[in-house]
């Protein structure tokens, strides 16, 4: 076949694509009503009955792919590629394990429990994520919102907490009591608060409620996870100064803490300040100056928190720190790994209200970081599967001594940075970390707690900068800005969970409000075109002579039907009119729209309509027909036009119903003619 080109009238050839303002189009049809072109299109409504729906899906059920489906790591693993994949994913597991060490231990006795129990995460939370989640780049184990928000359960209900004053750590507050006589250790409140975390993110993924991370909008995540940071801020100045306050609980937790710690600064522990004081320097030096030196030579990060821990743990051993100078060290850490045990069953009845603010915080977490990842490889990260993921992690991960999880935002970002490619890389960090756990571990029993405290100070950064965030809030618009400040300020004040619980309510109340926000005009044809834009921005558009055009976006229901039957009269001018009182004019004449001669709603943007919302139609449409005004109604969705059908069935509506608003235009014009 010879490809020649055919020249066009113009001069081009048909091999060039021509500009949209040389295509034009004509069409020459009869003007239809919606039943007229229901019958054209073979409209037929679709609504199947809930054992239809229950059928179809039972139907659609295949076995192997269900199976798949429930445990991911069955459909990648038979087609990874040791070639192209191994090498890099290798690399990130161990970068990734380098840095779980001293995050584990950082964060495990920010949760209130000892420094293993973030080892035993990083080793047991990774390999069961692997299994059954789909995300490819996340990192699971500890995270710092998440342990405070376990800090703050075991600090409830727990009974014993290790003390040991002189050496810096907490003691046992006036504001802990025991409960209810029972003797409960922080691992055992916690491993409770994990067992039940999993057993709701299984509750959720059966009832399908992976959308429910979308409650979280981001002036809620960007406060709450800002004012976390000032919790995880304060918690840690005890460790820094060297010095032993009570742990507190409940309203003004953070204010009392400050209180105190203010008040134990004369006595503060020399020697943990400087050494403080020389990791925090050495943290921010390396974070700002040497890290991104070095990335634009080489790929793979300087594990600076790891050579902190490690030059700690050398310098305590050698000097003495404990001992000698009565600094705070981690303490024991045993060595294999924790048998079995299943949390307390009296715990579990009893954390379970407290559980839930860290359940929707884990999930949101890992949906987010998930979803970043997904988007930028190309991939697909199942938000009820990731629920099971979690449910699994979390329950598995409570018979071993571990706390409720989520992801760490800057670990994942390593994963990925590093040339991870699947969770292989998440194995291979749950392997080093078992080399640790079992051979390891004794060896940092000697580093200063006052070095962790510094790591995590320096870590808070990236979330402590969110407070910047507020300009851009404000300039989205003043609701944003409010559930940010309100948000913030509960959980500082107040508390982590009550103060999130007070944020999601406000979020909701201002989407609400967003939504109660209705927007709607009048529309008028810009000359020759026959496309209908609002008049008051567009300066060329024009009005029907006769006849008004009223835009509505937003549903209509019973709650704001009046306010759309008031903004219908507003914007037509017919407010007199609609309830039929007639004003002469100096000449005999009548005022308002006496030659407004058809109304018609553009129904294109009203997602949905009641049977209220029909009345309401009604009684306008009777008003109108008193003044001698035609209301019709163009380009409703189907489940609006099928809601318009019904509410006819029950004695309300017989509107004119049409397909496009010209159809309607054509229609009252026609109707005027024959007047």
């Amino acid at each position: 076949m010879i490809n020649q080109k055919t020249p066009l009238e113009d001069g081009r050839t048909s091999k060039e694509k021509p500009q949209y303002s040389e295509l034009s189009y004509l069409v020459t049809r009869q003007c239809l009503q919606r039943e007229d072109f229901n019958q054209l299109s073979q409209y037929e409504r679709l609504k199947p009955t809930a054992l239809d729906s229950f059928g179809t899906s039972v139907r659609n059920v295949r076995c192997l792919s269900a199976i798949k489906g429930f445990i991911p790591i069955l459909q990648w693993l038979p087609t990874y590629s040791i070639k192209n994949d191994l090498l890099s994913d290798m690399t990130a597991g161990l970068t990734v394990a380098v840095l779980q060490i001293p995050q584990g231990m950082a964060y495990g006795i920010l949760a209130g429990t000892a420094a293993n129990v973030g080892l035993y995460m990083a080793f047991f939370h990774c390999l069961v994520y692997a299994v059954f989640g789909t995300s490819r780049h996340i990192s699971m184990g500890t995270f710092a919102v998440t342990s405070l928000m376990t800090a703050k359960i075991v600090a409830t209900y727990s009974t014993v907490i290790p003390t040991l004053a002189s050496n810096g750590t907490d003691t046992l507050g006036p504001a802990l009591t025991p409960t209810e006589d029972a003797i409960y250790t922080p691992i055992q409140v916690a491993t409770a608060a994990s067992f039940v975390a999993g057993v709701f993110y299984f509750i959720m993924s059966a009832a399908r409620l992976g959308i429910l991370s979308s409650l979280l909008s981001e002036p809620l995540v960007s406060g709450f996870t800002t004012a976390a940071a000032v919790h995880v801020m304060v918690s840690q100045l005890k460790d820094l100064l060297g010095v032993s306050i009570p742990r507190y609980k409940g309203t003004f937790k953070v204010i009392l803490s400050v209180r105190d710690i203010i008040d134990q600064a004369p006595n503060a522990n020399l020697t943990a300040v400087y050494t403080s004081l020389v990791v925090i320097l050495f943290m921010i030096f390396m974070n700002e100056y040497f890290k991104p030196w070095l990335s634009t030579k080489c790929r793979f990060p300087v594990p600076a928190e790891l050579m902190a821990v490690v030059g700690g743990t050398v310098a305590s051993y050698l000097i003495g720190l404990g001992p000698n100078f009565d600094v705070g060290l981690v303490g024991l850490i045993p060595t294999g790994l924790p048998a079995p045990q299943f949390p307390p069953l009296a715990l579990i009845k009893a954390v379970a209200v407290d559980s839930i603010a860290v359940t929707i915080v884990g999930y949101s977490i890992v949906m987010s970081m998930g979803m970043i990842f997904a988007q930028k490889d190309n991939y697909e990260v199942r938000p009820n599967q990731e629920l099971v993921a979690l449910g699994f992690t979390n329950i598995v991960g409570s018979m071993f001594s571990c706390i409720p999880t989520a992801c760490s935002l800057s670990r994942s970002l390593i994963q990925h940075q590093t040339g991870g490619k699947t969770q292989i890389a998440a194995v291979f960090s749950s392997l080093i970390m078992l080399v640790v756990l079992l051979w390891i571990g004794p060896y940092f029993e000697s580093l200063p707690r006052c070095v962790l405290a510094g790591i995590i100070v320096v870590a808070l950064k990236g979330m402590l900068i969110q407070v910047y965030h507020i300009k851009k809030f404000h300039r989205e618009g003043s609701l944003e800005l409010f559930v940010w400040c309100v948000t913030f300020l509960s959980v500082v004040i107040i508390d982590i969970d009550i103060g999130l619980l007070i944020g999601v309510v406000i979020s909701l109340i201002s989407l609400y409000v967003k939504g109660w926000k209705t927007y709607y005009s009048l529309l008028g044809t810009v000359p020759d075109t026959a496309i209908y834009v609002d008049i008051g921005s567009h300066q060329r558009a024009e009005e029907l002579p006769h006849i008004k055009i009223f835009k509505y976006t937003g549903s209509i229901n019973f709650a704001n039907k009046s306010n759309f039957k008031k903004a219908l009269y507003k914007e037509t001018k017919v407010l007199q009119r609609a309830n039929v009182s007639l004003v002469p004019r100096y000449n005999g004449e009548t005022t308002g729209l006496q030659c407004t001669k058809a109304v018609i709603i553009d129904l294109s943007s009203v997602p949905h309509v009641d049977t209220a919302a029909c009345k309401m139609f009604t009684e306008v449409k009777t008003n109108l027909e008193k003044l001698n005004i035609t209301l019709l109604l163009a380009t409703p969705a189907d489940c609006v036009f099928d809601a318009l059908l019904h509410a006819e069935s029950i004695g309300e509506g017989g509107f004119n119903i049409f397909p496009t608003i010209h159809d309607a235009v054509i229609y009252a014009q026609g109707n005027e003619s024959a007047v």
